[in-house]
């Protein structure tokens, strides 16, 4: 059974051995002992203080099969974009040129950089291992993050962003990067996201362009790319299409992929959840799929279960169960249907 907690040190080698096997274009985040201390220190800390507001916190969750202890995929929550540094996309827009003397008007596609979603929560670092790209697997390493969001909401931002990893082929070469980045910062776009998860985006964006881009002007390659996913990120990106997540406005400054963002309270899992009361006893078999996770922070689990639930009364559980999600009779659990 696959169970998402938050991370600890600990989980360094498993963790590793994930940013291993990872492709870096599409895991956003190092292979790198030190990095990656770094970032499950700062989980641990995000996760045992107390919080009022959203700041430079870290939360980093792990998938874990609990039969072999073995870890199968992560991702986490940043709960401030560009918190210490500005959160960089190109904004698309349309700009107008029209001439009264010749008659014409022209609407002409732009892309802008900027850094409007700087202060949104920020989901990223999505991953799982190939043999667990199941419909179960992926709702819970991507949605049970967003019940952990639900359950402490001082935590997080108004808004929510993901960044959705663009095109790009086997060789790690990027259309998009290729017309636009590559220009200004002499090195392939999977150099590029190394360089990037390893010192932070802002260190490139700086060498973007600050003029807009005209996207008539760039190579048919480039353009046919401007918004779509990696085939790869595409069952992700149709969970976030569901879950309310718009796609039109920005996008990533990289390869071009979409960059999402909605309002967080609104987002499906979080508006739709329910709380329900743990009572000990045999559990009733069959029933719905439904996302569940405890309401804690350090002790965070998640897991998918299928139940026989009946609006008002507890939420019947066995020990087995109750002691895999941390919680014992009278505690609460917040579920979703799973997508």
């Amino acid at each position: 059974m696959l169970v998402q907690r938050l991370s600890r040190v600990s989980d360094l080698a498993e963790i590793q051995r994930l940013a291993v096997s990872s492709p870096a274009v599409i895991s956003a985040w190092p292979d790198d002992s030190a990095l990656l201390v770094e970032i499950l220190e700062l989980s641990e800390a995000s996760m045992t203080g107390e919080i009022g507001f959203s700041g430079e916190e870290r939360y980093f969750f792990v998938i874990e099969d609990v039969t072999s202890g073995r870890l199968v995929g992560c991702s986490s929550v940043i709960a401030c974009a560009g918190f210490s540094e500005p959160f960089y996309t190109f904004r698309n827009e349309m700009f107008v040129h029209a001439s009264r003397q010749l008659g014409l008007h022209n609407r002409m596609h732009v892309l802008s950089l900027c850094h409007d979603l700087t202060g949104h929560s920020l989901l990223s670092g999505f991953y799982l291992e190939s043999d667990c790209q199941h419909a179960e697997a992926v709702a819970l390493n991507a949605r049970g993050r967003l019940l952990f969001m639900a359950s402490h909401p001082q935590r997080f931002a108004e808004s929510t962003s993901v960044e959705l990893v663009g095109v790009s082929d086997d060789e790690g070469n990027a259309p998009f990067w290729d017309a636009v980045g590559r220009h200004f910062f002499a090195v392939s776009y999977s150099e590029a996201e190394k360089i990037g998860n390893s010192r932070g985006r802002s260190c490139l964006a700086e060498l973007m362009p600050g003029y807009p881009i005209y996207v008539p002007m760039l190579s048919d390659a480039a353009q046919e790319v401007i918004g779509q996913v990696h085939p790869s990120a595409q069952t992700v990106f149709d969970l976030l299409m569901e879950e309310g997540f718009e796609a039109d406005n920005y996008v990533d400054i990289f390869d071009g992929g979409p960059v999402v963002h909605g309002r967080t309270r609104e987002l499906q899992t979080i508006r739709s959840s329910l709380i329900a009361t743990v009572e000990i006893g045999p559990m009733q078999e069959g029933g719905l799929k439904w996302l569940v996770a405890n309401q804690c922070t350090i002790d965070f689990r998640a897991c998918v279960l299928s139940l026989t639930l009946t609006s008002g009364a507890p939420l019947v559980l066995d020990q087995a169960t109750a002691d895999l999600l941390c919680v014992e009779a009278g505690d609460t659990l917040r579920l979703t249907r799973e997508i």
